[in-house]
């Protein structure tokens, strides 16, 4: 029973030591964020400021419009989680619950997607996003992501793990599809829904190639380029800089901070049977 203890011991310090290596990158830059261009210039730099320093962020703001910025993120990332969700759960309830020909090829065909590295489709997506004129334009940082075969593949899953006598005594009360698929699978699917929304807005939201590609008004970018622009302005300014990526960072947060229960729940489910 001691030497029981004693491992258990062990094993808590060693995840403790692990937490706080994988902590410290971002305890650094929020910490940094609050101090003087002369503490950070001191090497090796302090973890902990000596005062809160609030100029950072206020600079920050006046430098680059990081507001607009984090607005835009939020816009875009939004729009996109909620139509994957809404496409993505319509889709697998089809392929969960409906017979249809070839259900089984379709299916495995819409999984192959995943396969394809979407750098090969840049470029088609690019061409044909400047074809409908949609450059600086919010449709053309939405539309190429409303829809996702992960979204899919994983309510999928999650669906066929609902009971069947729910569903067999909907039938007896005389339920069409949608209202089986609103009233009965949707409540029972908010783990899997809620890990859905928190992994694509965060996806989103740090996705950086594909607005840089499309956006060249300083209105329409997005958080991920507005950091680069403030190290472009300010090379050395590495608690500006900091100070910039913390404010990126506070959505994030909030997300995760909402959705980390729900989020727990999705990933874990169907782990344990019975």
């Amino acid at each position: 029973m001691i030497i029981r203890g004693v491992s258990r011991s062990i094993l808590y310090a060693f995840l403790t030591v692990l937490a706080l290596a994988v902590l410290y990158p971002l305890l650094f830059t929020i910490l940094s964020s609050f101090m003087t261009e002369k503490e950070v210039a001191v090497f090796p730099p302090p973890l902990f400021p000596h005062q809160l320093y609030l100029g950072n962020f206020i600079k920050a703001l006046q430098t680059v419009p990081i507001l607009r910025f984090i607005v835009n993120s939020f816009v875009v990332s939004a729009a996109i989680t909620i139509s994957q969700v809404i496409t993505s759960s319509l889709a697998a309830y089809a392929f969960a619950f409906l017979n249809f020909r070839f259900k089984g090829p379709l299916f495995l065909l819409y999984l192959s997607t995943m396969m394809i590295p979407w750098e090969v489709t840049v470029i088609p997506n690019y061409l044909t996003i400047k074809s409908l004129g949609w450059m600086d334009s919010y449709q053309g940082l939405i539309v190429p992501f409303m829809a996702g075969a992960f979204g899919v593949f994983l309510l999928r899953q999650f669906f066929l793990q609902l009971p069947h006598e729910l569903f067999d005594a909907a039938k007896i009360d005389g339920c069409g599809q949608l209202r089986t698929f609103f009233s009965i699978v949707m409540p029972l699917s908010r783990p899997a829904l809620s890990t859905l929304f928190v992994y694509v807005f965060l996806n989103h939201w740090n996705s950086y190639l594909w607005p840089l590609l499309i956006t060249n008004k300083p209105t329409m970018r997005t958080v991920q380029i507005g950091v680069s622009m403030l190290q472009h302005e300010e090379v050395m300014s590495w608690n500006l800089i900091l100070a910039g990526v913390s404010l990126v960072l506070l959505p994030s947060f909030v997300m995760l901070a909402f959705g980390v229960k729900q989020l727990i729940r999705g990933i874990t489910a169907g782990a344990i049977k019975g």
